[in-house]
């Protein structure tokens, strides 16, 4: 089973307190980027893969969608989502992405933000929702970017010119990394670009787009602590279809 870090009371008593918890999709800096890869979901049955609190599945439904099917592995997640949900058409379930079953040819779209980072073995869950996908449904998701999971080392040198260059810590050694992120001990499971994106394709996956997320001039306006975003990106958006 994966790590179920959300059930853990002062990981979860901190993450109740972030900026995203509290105001949903518009408090999450990359959902502007996200919106616009998802173009329209009217009449659309979609599967919500991580889906926390329900802020998705419930945007999902107020533009249109058929069916919303949110899974997560965190009881605390889904007991909020369930208290905030009164929308028929917006199932909630658990479930171990790690170990995800999914039925065949069921979803139009399959949306996740920030899990991914968290899974083991992506090539399986990858294969698992390729078959749960229609002919042209589409896959469409965000995670941590790998450059933000493999921050700069604290040691750094000069090149020719004097400037400093701060070496990333193992880019290419993929596998767990421990943080200490709301919590100690966190896991993630770092994963080069190459390596997310071939997978993809070995899946059966096209790449539609891609984007790593930065700070807009505007942004920076309302939020001048994003400036260190524009060093290296945060996020890395993906958008697919079968």
């Amino acid at each position: 089973m994966a790590q179920n870090i959300y059930d853990d009371p002062a990981f979860f008593n901190g993450y109740c307190q972030l900026r995203r918890s509290i105001d949903g999709l518009a408090g999450a800096a990359e959902w502007p980027a996200i919106r616009a890869m998802l173009a329209d979901i009217k009449g659309l049955d979609i599967v919500d893969l991580g889906c926390g609190f329900g802020w998705f599945c419930r945007w999902a439904r107020e533009q249109g969608a058929a069916s919303v099917l949110g899974l997560d592995l965190s009881d605390n997640m889904l007991a909020r989502a369930k208290a905030e949900t009164t929308d028929g058409g917006i199932c909630y379930a658990t479930a171990d992405l790690d170990h995800l079953q999914l039925p065949a040819a069921a979803f139009d779209l399959a949306y996740s933000s920030l899990a991914f980072h968290y899974i083991e073995d992506f090539g399986r869950l990858l294969a698992t929702i390729h078959r749960a996908l229609r002919p042209g449904g589409r896959l469409i998701f965000s995670i941590e970017h790998p450059i933000f999971m493999a921050p700069a080392r604290p040691d750094w040198s000069e090149d020719a010119e004097g400037r400093q260059i701060w070496p990333l810590d193992s880019y290419q050694m993929e596998g767990p990394r421990i943080t200490n992120w709301l919590a100690e001990g966190v896991v993630k499971q770092h994963r080069t670009m190459a390596t997310t994106f071939n997978l993809l394709i070995e899946n059966g996956f096209t790449i539609a787009r891609t984007e790593e997320w930065t700070p807009t001039d505007e942004d920076l306006r309302v939020h001048p602590d994003w400036a260190s975003d524009r060093d290296r990106p945060m996020f890395l958006l993906i958008s697919t279809f079968k």
